[in-house]
């Protein structure tokens, strides 16, 4: 059984379906919020998503912590986490079936997988080794090694829409040409459109 914290942050929320005004949050969750860095902006109009930021919930001595790539790879507070986002706004999604999926072991092939990448840097590049990493490719190569399971449907840069000027000043930013078009990338919008997913919380 997953250990869940019930009434832990409490905001307001849609309702409706599996929604609610209160997370209860629970390991293995994926979370989803708009960030207020740099390029975010740019995310949001490559790929066609409100959201730009992702990390994976664990529950360590009854408290909440969000595992994401940033600078470094790192575990933060869940409350700390929220309030980064615009407007301290955010969704939280659950694997499907999760109860009989996310075993104590699986719990823990998915902790030995993620420490495995802890504290490296943050990929701005968004390639697919693990040298760097960036947020969704993190909670992605998590699930998939530890649980063999695909969230998300993997993309090539070519795939996006670079055209936005906003992209096209964040490319000529980091790339001294187009950015290599056959790179392999996950992005925040799809694993927040995978069907492994289902949403419990949004606020």
């Amino acid at each position: 059984m997953r250990r869940l914290v019930p009434l832990l942050i409490l905001l307001v929320g849609s309702c409706g379906g599996s929604r609610g005004s209160t997370y209860a949050p629970a390991n293995g969750d994926v979370v989803f919020q708009t960030s207020r860095s740099a390029q975010s902006l740019a995310i949001q109009k490559a790929t066609g998503s409100a959201y730009s930021h992702m990390g994976i919930v664990y529950v360590e001595n009854g408290e909440p912590y969000v595992y994401e790539a940033v600078e470094p790879v790192k575990s933060t507070p869940l409350a700390e986490w929220v309030a980064r986002g615009e407007g301290g706004r955010f969704v939280a999604k659950r694997l499907r079936d999760a109860d009989r999926l996310l075993t104590p072991d699986a719990l823990r092939r998915m902790r030995e997988v993620g420490d495995a990448l802890r504290g490296r840097h943050y990929d701005l590049y968004f390639e697919w080794s693990d040298e760097r990493i960036y947020c969704s490719e993190l909670v992605w190569k998590i699930y998939h090694r530890a649980l063999g399971v695909e969230i998300g449907r993997l993309q090539r840069m070519r795939d996006f829409d670079l055209s936005d000027p906003v992209v096209q000043a964040k490319i000529r930013e980091r790339w001294s040409g187009p950015p290599p078009e056959d790179e392999q990338v996950i992005s925040p919008a799809a694993m927040f459109a995978s069907e492994w997913l289902v949403t419990v919380f949004e606020g």
